[in-house]
């Protein structure tokens, strides 16, 4: 059986984009409900936790997902202000995405859906996995994280043969980078071939 070959998949945070997209959303919305600052110490302890690979999927949803649902609850517009935010932030999309973007690229992020499709959308990529919320009732439905990314990655692209993976992050990618035929390390602007 012929498999379909994706010339190039990309994480996102700290890969196309310049920083945490997600920190970033929080900061968002905290301009907009300073009251949220209160929780800045527990989302840098988890932020630093998934940075270092110290947390497991399962373990951030059970100590974080009632929290994020019930603030998402609390959202009006969330995709009216995603694209407030986009506005704002495709500042943040690094040079180098432009150069090699191809029309059957792949994004596979932790990033939540409803902020990825409209940074998408912008971009012009089709094909995107990240993390999953239902919008009706605001719960996660996946966190798209570490071997959960190789997971969804496959059920989304079953036949798929990554030619190209970039990320910033060679540990918590592993096993996308495994998959790949080539695979680079994002680090600011430049860019590592490691495999």
């Amino acid at each position: 059986m012929l498999k379909l070959l994706c010339m190039n998949v990309y994480d996102f945070d700290n890969t196309i984009y310049d920083g945490e997209s997600v920190y970033d959303l929080f900061l968002f919305y905290v301009r907009r409900d300073p009251g949220l600052l209160r929780l800045l110490p527990k989302v840098l302890i988890a932020f630093a936790k998934y940075k270092r690979g110290k947390v497991t999927a399962e373990a951030f949803l059970r100590e974080n997902a009632a929290l994020v649902e019930s603030k998402l609850r609390e959202i009006p517009d969330i995709e009216g202000d995603m694209r407030a935010f986009w506005d704002k932030h495709m500042r943040k999309i690094k040079p180098f995405y432009d150069g090699l973007r191809r029309d059957d690229d792949w994004i596979v992020t932790a990033a939540p859906d409803f902020s990825m499709r409209e940074v998408c959308r912008r971009l012009g990529v089709r094909n995107c996995v990240s993390s999953r919320v239902d919008l009706e009732t605001c719960r996660i439905l996946h966190f798209n994280l570490r071997e959960r990314k190789i997971d969804a990655f496959l059920e989304a692209c079953p036949d798929a043969q990554i030619d190209a993976f970039y990320t910033d992050s060679p540990a918590n990618d592993a096993p996308l980078i495994e998959m790949a035929a080539h695979a680079y390390v994002v680090r600011g602007s430049r860019i590592k071939q490691i495999k």
